[in-house]
């Protein structure tokens, strides 16, 4: 299986990619497949991280720890 990969930009874009990374998920390693999800991986890496910032946590706003 040889999917053209693109960036993601969209909603619609990350929700295929999330699917076409199920079908991936299995890939022999050091196989075509495997390098595709291995992309793929980066790809979703990189828009998650844009679209869904992590804020650092303030130290003075986390709960104490018993």
């Amino acid at each position: 299986m040889n999917i053209p990969l693109k960036p993601i930009r969209t909603k619609a874009d990350h929700d295929a990619a999330l699917e076409l990374l199920e079908m991936l998920w299995d890939a022999k390693p050091g196989s075509p497949e495997a390098d595709q999800l291995e992309i793929l991986g980066i790809l979703i890496d990189q828009y998650e991280t844009a679209r869904f910032p992590i804020a650092s946590a303030d130290p003075v706003e986390r709960p104490a720890c018993p």
